[in-house]
Formats: structure tokens, sequence, C-alpha cells
């Protein structure tokens, strides 16, 4: 098991930035792929970036450019640094974690642009 805590979340203009972190319980080296998903009000919850153990990145097409995700191994820390900011990236984001066939959640940070 392990618990995924994010933080970073808050309100910002378009084309402002904001960097969100997700602090894992255990040494992330243990966990097969983290990430970053997010869903907005009355929609799905989506992809929006993943980083496996051995650093392969991958971004939905909408954040492609925009967004970096990234991890620290020795603060079991991944973050994802969001650029270029629009009022379609508001949402709860929310941090993954897959350890083998298990995925975990966090509770999720509120990101909220304005036009």
């Amino acid at each position: 098991q392990v618990q995924l805590v994010e933080s970073g979340g808050g309100s910002v203009q378009a084309g402002g930035s904001l960097r969100l972190s997700c602090v894992a319980s255990k040494s992330i080296r243990s966990i097969n792929a983290m990430g970053w998903y997010r869903q907005a009000p009355g929609k799905q919850r989506g992809l929006v970036a993943t980083i496996t153990s051995g650093g392969s990145t991958n971004y939905a097409d909408s954040v492609e450019g925009r967004f970096t995700i990234s991890r620290d191994n020795a603060k079991n820390t991944v973050y994802l640094q969001m650029n270029s900011l629009k009022p379609e990236d508001t949402a709860v984001y929310y941090c993954y974690g897959r350890i083998v066939l298990y995925d975990y959640w966090g509770q999720g940070t509120q990101v909220t642009v304005s036009s």
C-alpha cells in the first residue's frame, strides 16, 4: 500500500503557472508508475501525465508542451509543472500510483484558471 498526498493547487489567471506536488508514503522506486489525472465538473476523470519508475513519460495531447511531469526519488515526490494555463485546465487534480495491479489515488487538489 501507499498513501499519496497532493499539494500546490490554487487559483491563477490564464497564462500563469502552478506546480503540483505528490508525496508518497514509501519509496517511489517501488511504484511502477505515477502520474496525474484530472476531473472537471460534469466530466470523467482523465489522464494528464504519467511517469514510470524508469523515467518514461506520457502526456495527454491537451497538455503536451505546457505541462512537465518529473520525479525526485530522494524526496519520494512527483511533480507536475503546469505552464501557460488555460481556463479549460480547471479541475481537481489527482495523484496516481500503480504498484503491480493495484491503483492508488490521492485526495485531489483543486486548480482553478480564470480568464
